[in-house]
């Protein structure tokens, strides 16, 4: 019986790393106990689904929350994922106070 490996896990030190590189460019935002991070790109969102599966949370949603416009003439979608890590051995909320906003940088200025 042979066993195959479809992905490579990431190891929560890496994750946890990529995550704090998100909380200081205001793509992840905590909100209560639920980390909230906002892309254009949709191939972030697996990503970020796969870190934070490697921290021990779970991500609660995912959906596009409308568009932005990113010059004069294009708009894209903008996406958001909110995500549960409510775990004792991490420090990401202690990181995000330290480093983090409660803004992400895709919020609209009034």
């Amino acid at each position: 019986m042979s066993l195959t490996l479809t992905s490579v896990e990431m190891l929560p030190p890496i994750a946890e790393k990529k995550l704090q590189c998100w909380i200081r460019s205001r793509h992840v935002i905590c909100s209560g106990n639920f980390f909230i991070f906002e892309t254009v790109d949709y191939s972030a969102l697996e990503r970020f689904t796969e870190y934070t599966m490697a921290l021990g949370g779970t991500v609660i949603s995912v959906g596009s929350v409308g568009k932005i416009w990113m010059g004069d003439h294009r708009q894209v979608i903008l996406y958001q994922a909110r995500a549960s890590l409510h775990t004792p051995h991490h420090n990401l909320k202690q990181y995000w106070i330290k480093y983090g906003s409660f803004r992400t940088r895709f919020d609209q200025q009034i």
